[in-house]
């Protein structure tokens, strides 16, 4: 038996998903929740298999829920459910830990094989936005591999990225004024730039930041 608990600011839909899920003979809706916090709370109680998380929620929304997840339960997997399909909803949610995303005008097949995926420590996304995670993927291997920069070095330069001074920076990791000073200037070489306007420009086109 698959034990799910609930977490949909609109009761509605969690009526529709409780009758949905509870027709399959394997799953059981064990708790419900209204936001992030109460469902957390529920997880930590119940220690279900699944977590359903709609994204929107007041308190704490499905993707920092997520997050905050393994805090509550060691096994409890968490599977998102919303109907926004933006890339940075997906890409969030996978960054948060998140198992899966499924949009809300999946079927009940999908969904079914959603929640028996993730059940089995699987992945998964609707096939409709699995490409943001590929396209995200081949984004990342073929810009930041193709500058070598060093993890520390892509750490500068996203605090350089949001408007840090290198005394904030050096404060911040602990180092010389110099050493970032070093850092910065090791950057812009492997950019192919001599400033940082142009060390930030080549760095979003190339999606480094």
């Amino acid at each position: 038996m698959t034990t799910i608990v609930l977490a949909d600011d609109h009761t509605v839909v969690r009526d529709g998903l409780r009758i949905l899920l509870e027709s399959e003979s394997d799953f059981s809706v064990v708790g419900e929740a209204s936001n992030g916090l109460e469902a957390l709370d529920k997880v930590e109680s119940l220690q279900p298999d699944i977590v359903l998380l709609d994204i929107r929620m007041p308190e704490l929304d499905g993707i920092e829920t997520a997050r905050r997840l393994p805090e509550y339960s060691s096994h409890t997997r968490s599977l998102i459910i919303s109907m926004h399909a933006h890339d940075e909803y997906v890409l969030r949610s996978a960054r948060s830990g998140a198992s899966g995303y499924v949009l809300k005008d999946a079927t009940k097949d999908e969904l079914m094989r959603a929640i028996r995926t993730v059940k089995q420590g699987n992945k998964y996304f609707s096939g409709s936005i699995s490409h943001v995670l590929v396209d995200s993927f081949l984004e990342k291997t073929t810009t930041n591999d193709a500058y070598h920069l060093t993890k520390r070095e892509r750490e500068i330069l996203k605090m350089v990225a949001e408007g840090q001074s290198n005394e904030e920076i050096a404060q911040q990791l602990n180092n010389s004024i110099r050493t970032i000073e070093t850092h910065r200037f090791r950057i812009m070489k492997k950019l192919g730039v001599n400033n940082r306007q142009g060390m930030l420009k080549v760095a979003r086109q190339e999606g480094l930041i």
